[in-house]
C-alpha cells in the first residue's frame, strides 16, 4: 500500500519543483570589483565575473570623490554579441582588467573611486546599472623617507600604499574565481575581555593561512591608552615561496592584546579605535596584499597602574560577549577533532529528537509499521525503520548542504498551501485506508510488474519507505535549531560541503535513533493478528489524521484549525463508545478506552465551544469566555511586536528608535519553534519586564517571498526562529544572536548578555 502511494506522491512532486528554484546572484557577487594603484598615474580595476554572467563594454562610467582628473579607460578586446536588450554590443566574461589613467598631482592622498557597470545573466535577466566603490591611497614618499617617527595614521597610510602596490601573485595558473575574497578567507572579530584586555579572534578559511609576523595592532586615536603587549600562540613553520621559512596559522586562533591606560584615565565607558593589520595566502599559491581593519570598541576605564578598576569605583567592566550558539558550533566545526565533532552532532540530534520538529514523524513511521499487518516481524520492522531514518538523514544532510551554499532552506520554499495541502491529503487517504474504508490499488498490469520487481529486490517496500523518509525530512520538519544553523554557517563560509554535510548526517542519525527504536519496538510488541491489530491500525489512522491537521495548520485560519481538531476528537470519542452505556461485566480495558473516549469528547466539545465563542488558541480554547464574551484578541500576556516587511523598513525603524535598543524577531507560521517561543518564552512576565524598554520588531517570513529572503540574507540566517539585537546606536550586538528555541531562563540570560555586551563595529 505504502509503495503504491509513494509512486503517486512522487509523480505529483515535480509540480512543486519550481518553488525551490535558486535566485540570481546579487550584483556584488555576480560582478566582484576591486581596484588598486599600479603606477605613478595608473589605476588597475579588476572585475571577477561569475560563470553565466557578462558585462557591457559601453556601460562603464568612472569618477572619483574628492574629485581627481581621470583619463580614458583602456579595455581589452571583448566578445561581440547580438544582445536582445541593446543590439550588437561588446561584452566581457570571466575576468576583466581595466587600466584607468589619472593625474596624481590633482588627486588627494586618499580618495574613493566610483565605478558604474551594467551586466546580464545568460538566463535572460538584465541588471540595472550598479555602482561599486574602492578606497585608494597614494604613497607619501616624503614621509616614508624622512626617517622620523610615524604616527599611527601614517602607518595605516603606508600599509594601504603597500597594499595598492603589491599585486596578487600566484605560483600556479589557478583561476582567480576559485579564491575567496579576503574578508571570507581571513575572518577577524574583536571582543573586550576586561578594561585592560582585548581578544582578537582570527579564523582562516580551510586551505588558507596567516603569517604570524604580519599581524599587528595600533591605536590611531588613543586617548592615553597604549598597547602594552600582544600575545600570539605558536604557529607552524612553513617554507613559504614569498617570505621563506616563516611561522603561519592554518586554524582559528586568538591574539591577546594587553592595554596600558594612562594613570589619569577616568573609570568610565569610553570608545577606543583599534587598527588591525594582517596578511595571508592560499595553499593554492595566491598571496593577498596586507589587510587593514578598523574596529570601534567600548572599553571600561581603568587605572594605569595595575590594570584594576579604580578604587571605590562602581563602573562596570566590559565583558567579552560570548559567541552566539550557532557561531560557537561553526567554530567547533572549524577547529575540532573530526570524530569528536561527529559525536557532538550525533548528540545534538538526540536532543533535537525531543523537540516538536521530530514528533510528527513518530505517527508516520508507526503507521508504516502497523500497516504491514500480519506479515510484520522484528527484523522487517527494523529494516523498514532503518530505511525511513536513512531517507530522512540523507535528505537532511543534502538539503542542509544546499541551504548552506544557496542561503535558503528548501523546506521553507515548500511551506505553501499547495504543497502542504497535497501532503495532508495523502495522510488523510492513508488514514482512511487504515480504517478499512477501501484498499489502495493500482491497475492489475502495473501491480504485477511492480510485484515482480519488488520480488527481485531484497527490500520490497523499503524503497517506498525510504521515499517517505525523504519527504518527511523536507516537508514535515522545517526547523532551524542552533546546531543546524551552525553547520549551515560553516558550510556557507568555508564551502566545505563534505565535512559540513557529514556533520549534518550525524545529527540527522541522532534525530532518527529514537524513531528507529520506536519502529523496531513496534515490530516486537504489536499483536500479529486478530481484533487487536485492527484496533491498533485504527488508532494510528487517527494519528495520521492529526499529522494532516498539523501539516496544514500554517496555511489555514485559527478558527478552521480549532474546528478540525474538534471534529477529529469528537468523532474519535464516538468510535470509542464515549456516549454508549457500558454493558455489565466488561473488562478493565473496555472501561479504560471508554474513559479515554470521554476525555476526547470533552476536549473536542471545549474546542468547538471555544471556536464558536471567539477563542483562537488550541491549547486554551475557552480563553475567549473569560471576559463574558470572546473578542478573539490575543492574550495581553504576549509581547507586542511591530511588524516590518522589508530591509528598507527595518533600517528606518532602527534609525527612529530614539536611542533605545532594538530586538528583531524572525517568525513564520510554519515554524514550530517560533510558536514555542511566542507561547512559552515571550509570554513569561519576566521576559516582558526585561524587554519593556526595548523596541520590539518582528519580520514575518511565512510567505518566503523576495523581501523575506532579503531580510534573512541581510543577517546570514537560513530560516526562523532567529533573534537579532541592536544597541542604542543601531549597530548589531556582536555575538548577541539567538538561534532556535530557548526556554525562559536561557532566553533571559541571552537578553541580559546582549543588552549589556559592548557592540563591535568594523570599518573598511
Amino acid at each position: 500500500m505504502w509503495q503504491r502511494l509513494i509512486l503517486v506522491l512522487l509523480g505529483l512532486f515535480p509540480l512543486f519543483a519550481n518553488a525551490a528554484e535558486s535566485d540570481l546572484l546579487e550584483p556584488d557577487r555576480a560582478f566582484q570589483f576591486s581596484a588598486r594603484i599600479v603606477g605613478p598615474e595608473a589605476i588597475e580595476l579588476n572585475y571577477r565575473i561569475a560563470p553565466g554572467y557578462y558585462l557591457y563594454r559601453e556601460k562603464f562610467q568612472f569618477s572619483a570623490e574628492p574629485a581627481a582628473a581621470l583619463g580614458k579607460a583602456n579595455f581589452p578586446a571583448g566578445e561581440v554579441k547580438d544582445d536582445e536588450f541593446f543590439g550588437r554590443v561588446e561584452t566581457h566574461r570571466n575576468e576583466l582588467t581595466i587600466t584607468l589613467p589619472f593625474s596624481a598631482e590633482s588627486a588627494p592622498s586618499r580618495f574613493t573611486l566610483k565605478a558604474i557597470s551594467q551586466g546580464c545573466a545568460d538566463v535572460g535577466v538584465c541588471y540595472v546599472p550598479h555602482e561599486q566603490k574602492a578606497e585608494l591611497t597614494l604613497a607619501a614618499a616624503s614621509t616614508a623617507a624622512s626617517g622620523g617617527p610615524k604616527s599611527a595614521t601614517g602607518v595605516g597610510n603606508a600599509l594601504n600604499a603597500l597594499r595598492n602596490a603589491i599585486p596578487l601573485t600566484s605560483a600556479t595558473n589557478v583561476g582567480e574565481n576559485e579564491f575567496l575574497p579576503p574578508d571570507q578567507a581571513f575572518k577577524l572579530d574583536i571582543a573586550v575581555r576586561d578594561a585592560n584586555t582585548l581578544i582578537a579572534n582570527f579564523k582562516p578559511a580551510d586551505t588558507y593561512y596567516l603569517y604570524r609576523d604580519k599581524i599587528g595592532f595600533t591605536l590611531p586615536e588613543s586617548t592615553g591608552v597604549q598597547i602594552a603587549t600582544v600575545a600570539l600562540p605558536a604557529g607552524e613553520m612553513k617554507a613559504d615561496p614569498n617570505f621563506g621559512d616563516t611561522e603561519v596559522y592554518h586554524h582559528p586562533f586568538q591574539a591577546v592584546i594587553s592595554l596600558q591606560p594612562a594613570a589619569t584615565t577616568a573609570a568610565s565607558v569610553r570608545p577606543l579605535q583599534l587598527e588591525a593589520t594582517y596578511q595571508g595566502c592560499s595553499d593554492k599559491g595566491l598571496c593577498y596584499p596586507p589587510e587593514i581593519k578598523n574596529f570601534t570598541l567600548a572599553l571600561a576605564g581603568a587605572t594605569g597602574g595595575g590594570g584594576n578598576v579604580a578604587a571605590g569605583s562602581n563602573a562596570p567592566q566590559a565583558l567579552a560577549a560570548p559567541a552566539s550558539e550557532d557561531a560557537r558550533i561553526a567554530a567547533l566545526l572549524e577547529g575540532g577533532s573530526f570524530w569528536l565533532i561527529l559525536a557532538s552532532f550525533f548528540g545534538f540530534g538526540l536532543l533535537l529528537a525531543l523537540t516538536p520538529c521530530v514528533f510528527p514523524m513518530v505517527p508516520i513511521l508507526s503507521g508504516i509499521i502497523v500497516g504491514q499487518g500480519h506479515t510484520l516481524t522484528k527484523t522487517r520492522a527494523f529494516g523498514l525503520s532503518l530505511a525511513y531514518v536513512l531517507g530522512m538523514a540523507i535528505t537532511y544532510a543534502l538539503a542542509g548542504v544546499a541551504a548552506g551554499l544557496s542561503g535558503a532552506l528548501l523546506s521553507a520554499a515548500l511551506q505553501n498551501p499547495w504543497v502542504l495541502g497535497t501532503f495532508a491529503a495523502v495522510f488523510v487517504l492513508l488514514a482512511f485506508s487504515m480504517f478499512g474504508f477501501y484498499e489502495l490499488q493500482l491497475p492489475a498490469s502495473l501491480q504485477s510488474r511492480l510485484s515482480d520487481r519488488a520480488n527481485r529486490m531484497k527490500g520490497g517496500h523499503l524503497a517506498g519507505v525510504f521515499a517517505m523518509g525523504v519527504l518527511s525530512a523536507i516537508i514535515v520538519g522545517p526547523c532551524v535549531a542552533a546546531p543546524l544553523a551552525g553547520a549551515l554557517l560553516y558550510i556557507s563560509q568555508t564551502r566545505d560541503v563534505v565535512f559540513g554535510g557529514t556533520a549534518l548526517f550525524a545529527m540527522a542519525l541522532g534525530m532518527g535513533l529514537p524513531l528507529l527504536v520506536i519502529g523496531t519496538s513496534a515490530g516486537a510488541l504489536l499483536p500479529k493478528a486478530g481484533a487487536w491489530m485492527e484496533a491498533v491500525k485504527r488508532f494510528f489512522g487517527v494519528l495520521l489524521l492529526g499529522v494532516a491537521i498539523w501539516l496544514i495548520s500554517p496555511v489555514i485560519s485559527p478558527l478552521a484549525h480549532m474546528l478540525l481538531w474538534a471534529a477529529l476528537l469528537i468523532i474519535s470519542a464516538i468510535y470509542l463508545h464515549a456516549i454508549d452505556p457500558l454493558p455489565p461485566g466488561v473488562s478493565g480495558f473496555r472501561k479504560l478506552w471508554k474513559g479515554v473516549g470521554v476525555m476526547a469528547l470533552l476536549v473536542g466539545v471545549a474546542l468547538l465551544v471555544g471556536a464558536m465563542s471567539g477563542g483562537r488558541d488550541v491549547l486554551q480554547p475557552l480563553a475567549g469566555l473569560r471576559g463574558g464574551g470572546g473578542t478573539g484578541d490575543a492574550p495581553a500576556s504576549h509581547l507586542a511586536f511591530d511588524r516590518i516587511r522589508t530591509v528598507v523598513e527595518l533600517d528606518a525603524r532602527i534609525g527612529a528608535a530614539g536611542g533605545k535598543p532594538v530586538m528583531l524577531d524572525f517568525y513564520a507560521d510554519w515554524c514550530v519553534s517560533c510558536k514555542e517561543m511566542e507561547r512559552f518564552t515571550f509570554g513569561d512576565q519576566r521576559v516582558q519586564a526585561r524587554l519593556k524598554d526595548v523596541m520590539l520588531l518582528q519580520a514575518d517570513v511565512t510567505a518566503n517571498n523576495a523581501d523575506d529572503k532579503a531580510l534573512l540574507k541581510r543577517f546570514g540566517l537560513f530560516g526562523p526562529p532567529g533573534i537579532i539585537f541592536f544597541d542604542m546606536q543601531g549597530a548589531e550586538v556582536v555575538h548577541g544572536r539567538v538561534i532556535g528555541y530557548q526556554p525562559t531562563d536561557k532566553f533571559l540570560a541571552s537578553v541580559n548578555t546582549a543588552l549589556q555586551a559592548q557592540s563591535v563595529s568594523t570599518g573598511p
